[in-house]
């Protein structure tokens, strides 16, 4: 039987148990006709600290995690043209908008009328707001629609729903402090909404000059990639300092290479994701604290924040759609589901503030892979009868077949 301290498990025993199990777990739910995300997902539950206890969330895990989800969000970005994206901007500020409302508000009730205080029920009110859009991304190239007009909506508003998610979580954290700065957050907001802007309108236009004329000149092997990788890092480091996160850094640089990336780079992108996507999902399973479900209040106030964090975006977003009709306001409501390590995050630093308890941060925990495991299954439903794109690559029509 594997040691229990996670600082006695060899790192090579670690990485096979996430891999390994997440894979065998993916391909059981495939036999089952479930998603094999949810199966990695609920790998990081099983070799867990609730159950097993062979696995445990140590740093370099959260590292691979970080990394996995960067990769995949610039795999996304090389799929994704940029003037698409920017046409549905308008809408996707509106989807995004309401997207953070609704779910902040009704969460908070929640939270209230559980009998919570009322800054931990605002720090889990701004936890419910973010929405990652790491697994839709994934989701919908896997089924080769990322060009779709709702998939594009998506994408936008989720970049947007980050920026409002930040204002949201400095208020909050300004207010947890006993008072608010709003110079700071109206800097931070600018800086910000000017660094996306500027990427997403110029980025394009200046690596499609300079990529190919690197790439010529360059001598190493897999220069393209190497390019790739340096703006990857570059422009996910520039995002962090503007306030934003790493991943909108990652997914704008594979916006900018969308129009000169050749087969071989999105070869290699595509192979890196899949080698580190199972640490981001095994992961968010690792989080799980089952413990805190022996109250069975605790178990009644996580159902209702479920119900209250799916309905608010399905609501919320897609209200913001309306104009697009009844079948885009569904795709999109349920896009923007999932709150997956964005969510936990927030929870977590109220818990490091004293601001949020151990059985409140546990339940939002909870909540936050739920959202992502239920996700899939229903974007699969809402797009089933979106055809692949033509345009589609052969990565994506790979992972549908998978996935």
């Amino acid at each position: 039987m594997p040691p229990q301290s996670p600082e006695a498990v060899p790192l090579a025993l670690t990485l096979l148990l996430v891999f390994g199990l997440a894979k065998l777990m993916a391909e059981i739910c495939q036999h089952l006709g479930i998603q094999g995300i949810a199966g990695e997902i609920l790998a990081g539950i099983l070799i867990g600290p609730s159950l097993l206890g062979w696995v445990h969330p140590i740093p370099i895990l959260e590292t691979f995690s970080e990394l996995a989800v960067m990769l995949l969000l610039f795999r996304v970005g090389l799929d994704v043209s940029p003037s698409d994206l920017l046409k549905v901007s308008g809408q996707a500020l509106v989807v995004a908008a309401a997207g953070v409302v609704l779910p902040f508000f009704l969460s908070w009730a929640v939270l209230t009328a559980y009998g919570a205080s009322s800054i931990e029920a605002i720090f889990v009110g701004a936890a419910m707001v973010a929405t990652s859009v790491g697994i839709t991304a994934h989701v919908l190239a896997a089924r080769g629609v990322l060009d779709h007009r709702a998939s594009q909506i998506i994408l936008a508003a989720a970049v947007i729903d980050d920026l409002l998610g930040l204002l949201v979580l400095a208020a909050v954290a300004s207010l947890a402090s006993g008072t608010i700065d709003y110079w700071r957050i109206a800097l931070t907001c600018l800086l910000a909404s000017a660094f996306v802007l500027l990427v997403a309108l110029y980025g394009t236009k200046l690596m499609s000059g300079a990529a190919p004329r690197l790439k010529k000149n360059l001598k190493l092997q897999e220069s393209e990639f190497s390019i790739a990788m340096v703006l990857l890092f570059a422009l996910s480091l520039l995002a962090v300092y503007a306030g934003v996160a790493a991943i909108i850094g990652a997914f704008l640089a594979g916006l900018v290479l969308s129009g000169t990336a050749g087969p071989r780079l999105r070869d290699l992108s595509s192979g890196a994701m899949e080698l580190m996507l199972p640490f981001f999902l095994v992961g968010i399973g690792l989080h799980v604290d089952l413990a805190v479900f022996k109250q069975p209040a605790i178990v009644r106030l996580a159902i209702v924040l479920l119900i209250a964090a799916i309905l608010s975006k399905l609501i919320g977003c897609g209200l913001g759609a309306f104009p697009l009709g009844r079948k885009d306001m569904l795709r999109i409501g349920v896009g923007m589901i999932p709150r997956g390590e964005v969510g936990m995050v927030v929870a977590k630093l109220g818990l490091g503030i004293g601001m949020v308890s151990l059985p409140i941060y546990g339940v939002v925990v909870a909540v936050c892979v739920a959202t992502t495991v239920l996700a899939p299954p229903l974007l699969a439903i809402v797009f089933k009868d979106v055809p692949p794109s033509p345009n589609a690559s052969e990565h994506s029509q790979s992972i549908s077949n998978i996935h």
